[in-house]
């Protein structure tokens, strides 16, 4: 079995610090709720107002959090995440949310062409001629089972308008 857990020594993002912010963003979620719930009504009126039952889940979520809150604050520090574990996932984060932003200028087909082409080429050992192959092939078969033989639409951009679709 493989040990995932970071060295002791390694420098990282403490377990303590993420719990915290967890529990914090965790907080605002129950504040949020109980303020929505209490302004729709949250009594009980001859049977429950609209906002009755989510502010008993606003103020469960309110006492889970700052439950975990004191636990964290209570625990021994230690590595939660390494850097270069972080660094690890930003590889694939950083280029996915650039890929769901470029989908809404470029369309989901060629976002997409890109998105295979910079993940087999940065990350993957393809030749060339294999890249270009799947991300041609790729979009192309995708664009003839949704658009074509289900008559899914999805997101286009300004290749497919010029093609008119």
């Amino acid at each position: 079995m493989i040990d995932a857990s970071p060295p002791a020594d390694e420098r990282g993002v403490s377990r303590r610090l993420v719990e915290c912010l967890v529990s914090l963003l965790l907080l605002g979620v129950a504040a949020l709720t109980l303020w929505d719930s209490y302004g729709r009504g949250a009594g009980w009126d001859g049977g429950p107002e609209n906002g009755f039952f989510p502010a008993r889940v606003g103020w469960i979520l309110a006492a889970a959090a700052l439950a975990t809150l004191v636990s964290a604050l209570r625990r021994e520090e230690s590595v939660f995440v390494t850097y270069g574990q972080l660094r690890l996932v930003a590889r694939v984060f950083v280029p996915l949310a650039l890929y769901v932003l470029a989908i809404a200028y470029l369309g989901i087909y060629l976002a997409s062409a890109a998105f295979m082409a910079g993940f087999m080429l940065t990350l993957g050992d393809f030749r060339w001629w294999q890249t270009a192959l799947a991300a041609l092939l790729v979009p192309l078969v995708v664009f003839w089972v949704f658009e074509l033989q289900f008559r899914v639409p999805l997101p286009k951009g300004p290749l497919e308008a010029a093609l008119g679709y």
